[in-house]
């Protein structure tokens, strides 16, 4: 049976509503959810844009590089790939710093 408070509404409701009001909860949310799509919206663009290219620019994606070894669509493909790992990196470096910091702020503010 959950435990209520003297109104008779549930005390994990309560705490919950606490943290939902917390203004640092809110900027984390916020900075967060902007952070993650703006990476997300950056590789869509990328992704995107690497499909265009496969789909209408057969003359560059065909052009041979490297002596004959390779071609540019294969280096761009490559570059779409490396470029997921970076924006990987880039998301969890703010995580393990700004993000930790609000998350370890917000901790504090509300004595856990």
């Amino acid at each position: 049976m959950p435990v209520t408070d003297a109104a008779g509404a549930d005390a994990g409701d309560s705490e919950v509503n606490r943290i939902l009001r917390n203004p640092t909860f809110q900027e984390l949310v916020k900075a967060r959810s902007g952070f993650a799509w703006t990476l997300s919206i950056v590789m869509l663009v990328i992704y995107l844009g690497f499909i265009l290219l496969v789909a209408f620019a057969h003359g560059l994606m065909a052009t041979p590089i490297a002596g004959g070894a390779t071609s540019t669509g294969i280096i761009l493909g490559l570059v779409v790939i490396v470029s997921a790992f970076v924006l990987t990196g880039i998301y969890v470096a703010r995580a393990n710093t700004r993000f930790d910091e609000m998350t370890q702020r917000l901790r504090q503010e509300l004595g856990r």
